[in-house]
């Protein structure tokens, strides 16, 4: 193991649960701010911006 290999003894599934706690901190600004978020429609298999007002902007290709 190099030194770029190394969590500092945090395992997989804690860097994992702090990556997704940080994601939504994160929107949770946006939402405040009034700034669209990223996502992505599993159904439609297509990205989109949500804006605060709840409307959703898909990407067109």
């Amino acid at each position: 193991m190099n030194e770029l290999d190394s969590t500092c003894g945090i395992s997989d599934n804690e860097l994992t649960e702090r990556f997704k706690e940080a994601i939504r901190i994160d929107n949770e600004i946006k939402k405040i701010k009034g700034v669209p978020i990223a996502g992505y429609d599993e159904e439609k298999r297509t990205a989109y911006l949500e804006y605060p007002d709840g409307r959703r902007k898909y990407a067109t290709t």
